[in-house]
């Protein structure tokens, strides 16, 4: 059983059967009993067309179980619409599907969790795994989302960058469970390139692929983070960012600049360093400047403040750090590593210990009480 070509070819049979009248949520169930009929018939007969039978038993599966919802008998003269065994139509609908997960009506969650199933095939089981929830809460989520985008058609405009967002927050959710998001975030995130040309998408995939090129380097062997300074830059995947920066380089030259394009630019910046004192900071400074202009986000201007810091010296980043609201998340650990850079261990050591408190994960908590630690035992008794 190919259950590769079942995964590649589920968003094309479920976006058929939309198109064809079904609402998406009896489409996605119908689809998928058309899924587990193929896994258990194809082994002994696997059809010619994967595709046209896809499309054909899930549409009769969809038939039946609308015959048997006597509120819904109004849909049964779809019958004579029937497709006939054969080759199906070569449209991709992976486009409109994107566009129906990442619908404005539902919550970022929601929509990570509609994409993964709808979009990129993905178990319930496998989805909470990944998001550390039981698996009847995630199933709850996906089936609300589902009623909640069920009248909704594809003639409504769509939105490439909630679709974007969408998928950049699946690949920050990194891996956990049995499920690695950061790579499916990169595999849907080719997808939508391929049906879909838009230099913000490209921009997207660049920077994934050199953010997820340095993963080998970002933790030590005892499971704790290396920040970028310290990495080995030895295994970082150079064949990844060649790919990454060769697609942002085509996306720049087509002069529509967006917020993914300027973020792989500091990302690529940050690659193309043979050594982090090597890295062309005030070059980065002018990227993040761009990128202020693009989003005015203060997390962007928070990262400034640190390139700034490296670019023309810490009382400079901290000078432009106090400009920004104290409360933005990190922003007392980045308070703390600009201040041991002007010498002031003193406060660096007490920043880094309250930075720890503030710490969103684990892994963050403790190489912040590490910073701190370590700070102490340089400073003068």
């Amino acid at each position: 059983m190919n259950e590769a070509l079942l995964r590649s070819l589920t968003p094309n049979v479920l976006g058929i059967l939309v198109r064809r009248g079904a609402d998406f949520a009896a489409a996605e169930d119908a689809v998928q009993d058309a899924l587990i009929e193929a896994v258990r018939v194809w082994p002994a007969d696997p059809p010619r067309d994967a595709k046209g039978w896809l499309v054909t038993v899930a549409w009769r599966k969809f038939l039946d179980a609308t015959r048997a919802d006597t509120a819904r008998r109004r849909r049964e003269d779809l019958v004579e619409e029937e497709p006939a065994p054969g080759p199906a139509p070569a449209a991709d609908d992976t486009l409109q599907l994107y566009f129906l997960c990442a619908h404005p009506s539902l919550t970022p969650s929601s929509a990570v969790a509609l994409t993964l199933r709808a979009v990129g095939g993905l178990t319930t089981r496998q989805i909470a795994q990944a998001y550390l929830v039981p698996e009847a809460t995630m199933a709850q989520r996906i089936s609300r989302a589902k009623r909640t985008v069920s009248d909704v058609r594809f003639d409504q405009p769509g939105d490439v960058a909630t679709v974007l967002r969408v998928l950049y927050l699946v690949f920050n959710e990194g891996y956990s469970g049995d499920v690695d998001l950061a790579a499916e975030a990169i595999r849907l995130t080719r997808q939508l390139a391929a049906v879909i040309d838009h230099p913000e998408v490209a921009g997207l995939l660049a920077l994934m692929l050199l953010h997820h090129a340095r993963r080998a380097a970002r933790t030590a062997p005892d499971g704790s983070l290396v920040p970028l300074a310290d990495q080995d830059r030895s295994r970082w995947d150079t064949t990844m960012i060649a790919e990454g920066v060769e697609i942002l380089q085509a996306a720049l030259a087509r002069d529509r600049l967006g917020e993914f394009q300027a973020q792989a630019a500091i990302a690529a910046l940050h690659a193309d360093a043979p050594t982090a004192e090597e890295t062309d900071w005030v070059q980065i400074v002018e990227w993040y400047d761009e990128l202020a202009g693009l989003t005015d986000n203060p997390v962007v201007r928070l990262n400034r403040a640190v390139a700034v810091g490296e670019a023309d010296g810490p009382r400079a980043g901290l000078a432009a750090l106090a400009a920004l609201d104290d409360s933005l998340p990190r922003h007392t650990a980045v308070a703390a590593y600009l201040h041991e850079r002007d010498g002031d261990l003193t406060t660096a050591a007490r920043l880094y210990a309250e930075a720890a408190q503030k710490a969103p994960n684990l892994a963050e908590r403790n190489h912040l009480t590490r910073q701190a630690a370590r700070i102490n035992t340089r400073r003068p008794r």
